[in-house]
């Protein structure tokens, strides 16, 4: 259905003209996929039309919710062509889905799984898609496209939440490493200064013991001093007429022995 032959809001009609130009870059897309023969190409083209075809399906979403705004102010009519169009797009883009599907069997790339139709559910067949989708009705198709793309997006944010887990576990552990650090910093300061004490006690010692050997060697002199000094008193108090034996100074030679005499009376 042509744009012009439908009655839209500038806001309708703009978004209208984005999803036609990306179901053109699809077409284009999917024409040149068929040309190419390198399978790493084939599954990057893939990836880039995969991402057109989410933005797509935002933009349908986005059609759906200016058209339920609109309802009201438009005739009843005009609110049949917009569904029947959004329906169309719906379809179209289910098509390139199932396409997008064919290609990766082709190519047995698992790594793309934006309509993926959850864990541990085996996916069918490309010819059994093709199938079904011949077999549905309009509102059926586009119930299945807004499930897979209401699947699509609890996947999408269950990759967001497990991305922010991470963030979240990456930046705890980088705080935890920093305190870490800087506990290790504040080690090696205290060991540094532990090792300077230590040699200054060292030193310290050194001295100290100099110190008493000094102590101990002048005493050793003044022992000696004072038992030669004792000696010579004792030497010159034995025998003090020895001449060998100088006089101490301050020392007063010991007093000559006196003799008493005995005066008889006479009678």
């Amino acid at each position: 259905m042509a744009t012009t032959e439908l009655q839209m809001s500038p806001q309708l009609e703009q978004i209208h003209g984005e999803i036609r130009d990306l179901f053109r870059a699809l077409s284009n897309g999917f024409q040149r996929l068929d040309k190419m023969k390198d399978s790493n190409r084939q599954s990057k083209q893939l990836e880039e039309l995969t991402g057109k075809m989410r933005e797509c399906k935002r933009l349908i979403k986005e059609f759906d919710r200016e058209i339920k705004d609109d309802e009201r102010k438009n005739p009843a009519e005009v609110n049949k062509q917009l569904n029947d169009e959004k329906q169309s797009m719906i379809k179209e883009l289910n098509s390139y889905v199932a396409l997008r599907k064919t290609y990766m069997n082709t190519l047995g790339n698992k790594k793309i799984e934006l309509f993926d139709m959850g864990a541990g559910v085996s996916e069918p067949t490309a010819d059994e898609n093709v199938k079904v989708a011949s077999s549905m009705s309009n509102q059926e198709l586009v119930d299945h496209g807004m499930k897979t793309m209401d699947e699509t997006d609890q996947a999408i944010e269950r990759t967001k939440k497990v991305v922010e887990q991470t963030i979240e576990v990456g930046t705890q552990t980088a705080t935890t490493l920093k305190g870490q650090t800087d506990q290790m910093g504040r080690i090696v300061n205290e060991l540094d200064t532990i090792q300077f004490s230590i040699k200054k006690a060292s030193q310290l010692v050194k001295e100290i013991g100099r110190q008493v050997a000094t102590d101990k060697c002048i005493m050793l002199f003044l022992f000696l001093i004072v038992c030669g000094v004792i000696a010579i008193i004792v030497v010159k108090i034995v025998n003090p007429n020895n001449k060998d034996i100088r006089d101490i100074p301050g020392l007063a030679p010991p007093a000559p022995s006196r003799r008493l005499l005995y005066l008889r009376d006479p009678q």
